[in-house]
């Protein structure tokens, strides 16, 4: 990620959250998401794990309970990569005036290779929605994903930190997923 032209500036709040954004999706785009595999979307690292699965009607849909468990289980990259999917075209769809889809409105695309267009896509949005904005739209009231608004800036590093989440629950599950097929592949 580049240096300020000057650096005696700091950075604004907004180009803070853009560059922690951006540096969080190179370490999805470049490092976790490319490894995925079909297998690896459906492997369950521990019994009873949360994973999509095919419906009758051919759309994947994940496993979901209201409330969830405590302790949650144990998820697959297939459930985490659909999160991504529910969550962040939500938070798009809010930051455009749209209604967010419930999450049994989110299908799986059913593969690795559609999921990881799927998310390139809402990172190529995400990023416009990014740089159109301007420090003043920070202090803006925007409730998703709470019923109460509040300032925009908070949506935004929720975001950030909801994805740095999931791109590293992504990593750990890749590690263990290729350190278990690399020493006994009969257990995956």
């Amino acid at each position: 990620m580049g240096r300020d032209k000057n650096p005696a500036t700091p950075p604004s709040l907004l180009q803070t959250l853009q560059w922690q954004y951006r540096l969080t999706w190179r370490l999805a785009a470049e490092v976790h998401l490319p490894a995925l595999t079909d297998a690896a979307c459906l492997w369950q690292p521990a019994p009873g794990s949360w994973t999509v699965r095919q419906s009758a009607d051919g759309k994947w849909r994940p496993d979901w309970a209201v409330p969830e468990p405590d302790p949650a289980p144990p998820v697959t990259f297939g459930w985490v990569t659909w999160h991504l999917l529910w969550w962040w075209s939500g938070l798009l769809a809010a930051m455009r005036s749209e209604t967010p889809a419930a999450h049994d409105e989110v299908a799986w695309p059913g593969s690795a290779e559609g999921v990881v267009r799927q998310l390139e896509i809402l990172s190529v949005g995400w990023a416009e929605v990014l740089t159109g904005l301007d420090d003043a739209d920070l202090e803006r009231p925007f409730a998703y994903p709470w019923p109460e608004p509040r300032p925009l800036r908070i949506a935004l590093a929720w975001a950030n930190s909801e994805l740095m989440k999931n791109i590293a629950e992504i990593g750990c599950l890749r590690h263990i997923y290729e350190m278990k097929t690399r020493s006994r592949p009969e257990e995956c």
